[in-house]
């Protein structure tokens, strides 16, 4: 046996030599952010899951930008009627037709 052989040294403390880590390249980096910014993580059942991210505009979701930007007409020309504001003055009353003054 060797001199070196860590059964033969007592005492004597081991130093392993792990590896370096590589550094990314150009292309790996781009390629890294253009992924994290199309897909985000998510955890399903304890296990991280990769998901497509849903659509911005401006890094506001999709529907919120319509609700801030959308005007009455535009949004019920596509039905949206729910996100119509009704105006203040304009109480949700029924009209009663049978009723004779």
């Amino acid at each position: 046996m060797l001199a070196t052989d860590p059964r033969r040294l007592k005492g004597a403390t081991i130093i392993q030599m792990t590896k370096r880590k590589k550094k990314m390249t150009v292309a790996q980096k781009t390629a890294k952010k253009k992924r994290q910014k199309e897909y985000m993580t998510i955890f399903v059942h304890g296990k991280q899951k990769r998901v497509k991210r849903p659509p911005t505009i401006d890094d506001i979701p999709v529907d919120e930008f319509i609700r801030q930007n959308a005007d009455p007409i535009w949004l019920h020309q596509n039905e949206m009627w729910e996100y119509i504001e009704q105006p203040e003055d304009c109480d949700n009353k029924e009209i009663d037709h049978d009723t004779e003054e």
